[in-house]
């Protein structure tokens, strides 16, 4: 029962339950409170967690259940500060449409927990644990306007696709149970190296009932039906929150589930995982173009954004050699984390121009941001340059490490293709740049936002230009990471 590695978890639990019982006697008028004692537990769990990160210890608990290794502490962190910036951009947005109560937090913060649960998973068990934490979570919070016609039609395809993805992967588990007799990750990996060649056909059939399942939570074609619904049904608070931090947690899971528990069937997953990048990058940047709602359009960018980051992980095993590819997995992390960054502003730009009564849907609603304000006109011209990969910002270099990898594994032909439907790509991304700096504003009343939301999308829109500019303290952490995790 040795509780250290669990002190991230415990602390924001703690402060969930505790949110939840004083929000009780807080009135509407004081609800800032609420607001602030959230984002002061998920960065004191943040601290935590940075400080097991620089100790760079891996630590197993609950008999080999739980692990905090370099990987968990570096992803805990960046998903605490990410769900702390999504707070924070929302704060008035959430205000102004009834949303700005205990139970948006509270829900935000055990979401967050799940999340945290899935990044340490050392086990099968607390992997579906974790899962189901976030999923419900987040179910309830697409759902949160239950008076919203979108909002509900959103939460029952949520409902329904994520209860469908949670099932394949539980029955995929079930049948890798089955053949190898232990939920352990490692133990996993050990008996399924061992097994007889005549009983790995089970075997190839949890694989592809758990790839099935991982694609569902990364939106990836064809399991991505339910992204543009989704993003576009939930309020943009909640959109953000669904589209951001849970990356982190589902990249996390298809790491330690196929390179850590099944890499002697990697050749098998690679070819799974190369279908799906094709396809996602291919529909991803071809319909995003036919798009006129802005987070349909982003929605169909993540798509094609996870079917780079999936290029990164299928070229991680090369002649059976996991060490020879830290470099491949460490390219995926690093585009993950930059993916994140971009979103992250994109959507709080969306967040900080909308008002009561006035959402941002449409492209055409950014109309003349530039005249009405330069700032945040500047800031998402940093971040559609990122999101498109042209240089000098961080995009570019993402892209650029991830294609060096896929090279670097023999695929030149999925580089190719990668770079082709990148410049397809662009020109979505360009076209709201265009929208923003050449067409005259179609709205002139004055833009409202907090300071704290300013001064987060300032340091969000340098942040996508100075990685750009000196990516190698990012990327080298990276590599750090995985290196670190894969030796354990």
């Amino acid at each position: 029962m040795n509780l250290l590695p669990l002190y991230p978890e415990i602390c924001l639990l703690l402060s969930a339950l505790l949110i939840l019982i004083l929000d009780l006697y807080l009135k509407d008028d004081q609800r800032n409170l609420t607001h602030w004692l959230s984002v002061v537990a998920l960065g004191a769990t943040a601290l935590i967690s940075y400080d097991y990160l620089r100790a760079g210890e891996t630590v197993y608990a609950f008999n080999n259940m739980f692990v905090t290794d370099a990987l968990s502490n570096l992803l805990k962190v960046l998903t605490l500060v990410a769900v702390m910036v999504t707070l924070c951009y929302g704060r008035l947005y959430t205000q102004q449409r009834d949303m700005f109560k205990g139970e948006y937090y509270v829900l935000a913060l055990l979401a967050t927990l799940g999340q945290m649960v899935m990044i340490s998973a050392n086990n099968l068990l607390t992997i579906y644990l974790g899962l189901e934490l976030l999923s419900l979570s987040l179910y309830a919070l697409v759902a949160i306007r239950r008076d919203t016609l979108a909002c509900t039609e959103a939460a029952m395809k949520y409902f329904v696709l994520g209860a469908l993805a949670s099932g394949f992967l539980l029955y995929g588990m079930s049948m890798l149970y089955g053949a190898t007799g232990s939920l352990d990750i490692g133990t996993i990996n050990k008996a399924v190296t061992t097994i007889a060649p005549d009983n790995k056909m089970i075997l190839v059939f949890a694989l592809v009932f758990i790839v099935a399942g991982l694609a569902f939570k990364l939106g990836v074609v064809p399991f991505h039906m339910w992204v543009p619904d989704v993003y576009q049904g939930s309020p943009t608070a909640v959109t953000l929150l669904l589209s951001a931090a849970p990356k982190f947690a589902a990249f996390a899971i298809t790491l330690r589930l196929l390179v850590e528990g099944m890499l002697p069937l990697a050749k098998d997953w690679q070819q799974m995982l190369m279908v799906l990048a094709v396809l996602s990058i291919g529909l991803g940047n071809l319909v995003a173009i036919a798009q006129k709602n802005i987070k349909r359009m982003l929605a169909y960018s993540t798509i094609s954004h996870m079917g780079f980051m999936l290029l990164g992980l299928l070229s991680g095993v090369v002649n059976g050699n996991t060490f020879s590819a830290s470099e491949a997995y460490s390219s995926a992390l690093f585009y993950i984390v930059i993916y994140v960054l971009t979103t992250l502003g994109s959507f709080g730009i969306l967040l900080l121009l909308a008002r009561a009564g006035i959402e941002i849907e449409q492209i055409d609603d950014l109309k003349g941001l530039g005249k009405r304000h330069f700032g945040y006109a500047i800031v998402l011209l940093l971040l559609m340059f990122s999101l498109a990969g042209v240089p000098p910002t961080v995009g570019f270099y993402a892209k650029l490490v991830v294609l060096k990898a896929t090279m670097n594994a023999g695929h030149i032909w999925l580089a190719i293709l990668a770079v082709l439907f990148s410049l397809v790509g662009a020109f979505y991304y360009l076209r709201v740049v265009k929208v923003v700096f050449f067409d005259e504003p179609s709205d002139t009343e004055p833009l409202q936002a907090s300071a704290d939301a300013r001064l987060i999308l300032g340091v969000n829109g340098a942040a996508v230009l100075i990685f750009g500019l000196l990516p190698s303290g990012l990327l080298s952490l990276c590599g750090w990471v995985i290196v670190r995790t894969l030796a354990s």
